[in-house]
């Protein structure tokens, strides 16, 4: 494929120097960052659930503590006062966004040690708030991260602190999913109180938000970005101004629209698809245990890979090359869906394709992200717009892929993933189109 940008708009660097830049320490700083953001996820969530069957909560109300998780869609909403406001004391002594990470970390380990106190067999709604502030502060914790983030690395390092971050966030949550899990049932096997297990369970993983505060008192403040609200201001002001201006900023830049739209739609295949496989593979005929077996082993390592090769790619080619490799990979591995839709349930086949699916998701999700991390040149509104940015990401996600079941349900399993692939069609298109209009050229420019 024959890229539309200049020549000069990226240099070219050897694939020796695109793995060495995961040993730059603040790319390492990242990926320790990555581990504290996947920590919270599954203890507000899948582990949760898991301790609520212990204590026989009905399934209808471990269903309802889902909506526990809307901090992390709504976490838009508080960006601007990351931008905009400084934490006492903290702020003054590690810096501004060094300030609100030990702040976000702090609550965050405050709010999982509240919830291990909580019993879910006699009071859930202690429960729902302590899983409530948890997800609060892990979604708090996420809007720093990715502004510390994309204001510490250079452009060239972006996608490799994103592919070690994405696979440090798998490891956290691993450890506060099957960590914890495995950690409770090994006390209660030693002799532990059954009455105990949780509570000492979640304080480990308490515990583990001190590697990223580690990380954090490790890591070299940003310099202060140019545009900053005048810090003499009232906060509520400082607040509104910086809001308004991440969106005049943004909305006032030549095809902000079709970038918008872009962004909607560039992992909406893999999104359209992603929702039912767990209904596919079950409903073709393999049983629970052999799907997560696979998922959870070779699905993890795959994915892991695949994230690293991404980061390889978005740092030795130009952006818009990386981004039609991420999204024409993320269409064909929909295809190999409808080839086992094809053969019917064989574990090999279901193991290849769960490596196929799981290594070009990830290296789609890496260049994807180097690429929102671009568009937030502007390092006042880092914290607001990238949140924005991810907000409109999972659109496909949480919306646009929401008729997909009855869309297999009229078409059957084999045009379903067909169809899905072909969605990735209209993606392209604009990709093509703000490359004929040197939208990329733009963005290497602003980077040097």
């Amino acid at each position: 494929m024959t890229s539309l940008e200049s020549p000069a708009a990226k240099p070219k660097i050897s694939w020796s120097e695109a793995l060495s830049v995961y040993l730059k320490p603040r790319v390492l700083i990242v990926i320790l960052l990555g581990f504290s953001a996947g920590l919270p996820l599954a203890l507000s969530g899948a582990t949760l659930a898991i301790w609520m069957t212990e204590a026989k909560v009905s399934l209808g109300t471990i269903g309802l503590y889902a909506l526990v998780g809307l901090p992390y869609t709504l976490k838009f909403l508080w960006a601007p006062l990351v931008d905009a406001l400084d934490i006492p004391i903290l702020s003054r002594a590690l810096g501004r966004r060094r300030g609100w990470l030990v702040f976000s970390q702090l609550l965050l380990a405050a709010a999982i040690a509240f919830l291990a106190f909580q019993d879910p067999a006699t009071a859930l709604w202690p429960v729902a708030l302590g899983a409530v502030l948890v997800a609060t502060a892990s979604a708090t914790q996420d809007i720093v991260i990715d502004a510390f983030r994309v204001e510490s690395l250079d452009t060239s390092e972006q996608a490799a602190g994103m592919a070690g971050y994405v696979a440090a966030y798998r490891i956290g949550m691993l450890a506060s999913g099957a960590g914890v899990i495995t950690l409770t049932w090994w006390l209660a096997k030693v002799g532990v109180s059954a009455e105990t297990v949780w509570m000492w369970g979640y304080l480990a993983a308490a515990a583990l938000v001190s590697v990223g505060i580690v990380a954090t008192l490790m890591a070299t403040e940003p310099a202060a970005p140019e545009g900053l609200v005048d810090r003499a201001r009232d906060p509520i002001s400082r607040v509104l101004i910086t809001a308004f201006g991440a969106f005049r900023e943004f909305l006032g830049r030549p095809e902000a629209i079709i970038i918008l739209l872009f962004v909607v739609l560039f992992k909406f295949c893999d999104a359209f698809a992603g929702v039912l496989t767990g209904p596919f593979v079950i409903g073709i005929g393999f049983d629970k245990a052999t799907y997560a077996a696979v998922v959870k082993g070779v699905g993890l390592a795959s994915a892991l890979i695949g994230g690293f090769a991404g980061g390889m790619v978005a740092a030795a080619l130009p952006l818009s090359t990386s981004l039609w490799i991420g999204g024409i990979l993320q269409a064909i591995s929909n295809l190999a869906f409808a080839w086992l839709a094809l053969i019917g349930p064989n574990v090999p086949a279901l193991t290849a394709v769960v490596i196929v699916e799981n290594f070009t998701g990830a290296i789609g999700t890496v260049i994807f992200v180097a690429y929102l991390s671009a568009l937030c040149g502007v390092r006042a509104h880092t914290a607001t717009q990238f949140a924005l940015l991810t907000a409109l990401a999972a659109v496909g996600r949480t919306t646009l892929s929401s008729g997909g079941g009855f869309i297999a349900e009229s078409t059957g399993w084999v045009w379903f993933f067909v169809i899905s692939a072909l969605v990735a069609i209209p993606s392209l298109m604009l990709l093509a189109w703000l490359q004929m209009r040197g939208h990329f050229r733009e963005l290497d420019q602003r980077a040097r």
